[in-house]
């Protein structure tokens, strides 16, 4: 784990203490890091009409938007996760998720962690969307 990776971690883990999560019970925190050197939290907030919740890692990304402008590139994100047990699960960013991450990402090598079968796995921006959408 890098020097930031361990600041991340337990700001995305203090902020999934804040999701609305009263219909799945599982909470998801993400925390990231700019180019800029800001660091931005969100958590997941659901919607009795599912389509309409707000995952975590958007949600960070939208306040990071907010802030810097639409220039805003992500050095790093980081995403915890507990379920209705108060346990980690393995679990990767979902696909929108993965897309808007490509979409703000420094690089093709922007680091991205989140709960595997074993702890925390990093992977490349590349790695975790190869083929991303791009105009």
């Amino acid at each position: 784990m890098t020097k930031t990776t361990d600041s991340l971690h337990p700001l995305a883990e203090d902020i999934l203490e804040q999701a609305y999560a009263p219909y799945s019970n599982f909470r998801v925190g993400a925390a990231l890091k700019t180019e800029a050197g800001n660091i931005f939290t969100g958590c997941n907030v659901e919607n009795v009409s599912f389509g309409l919740t707000q995952c975590a890692e958007r949600n960070a990304i939208a306040k990071a938007v907010a802030s810097e402008g639409p220039t805003m590139k992500i050095q790093e994100i980081f995403v915890a996760n507990r379920n209705q047990d108060n346990q980690s699960v393995p679990c990767s960013p979902c696909g929108a998720c993965r897309q808007v991450i490509a979409e703000f990402a420094a690089s093709s090598d922007t680091l991205i962690h989140y709960q595997g079968q074993n702890g925390a796995v990093t992977v490349t921006m590349d790695a975790l969307l190869p083929d991303s959408f791009r105009f």
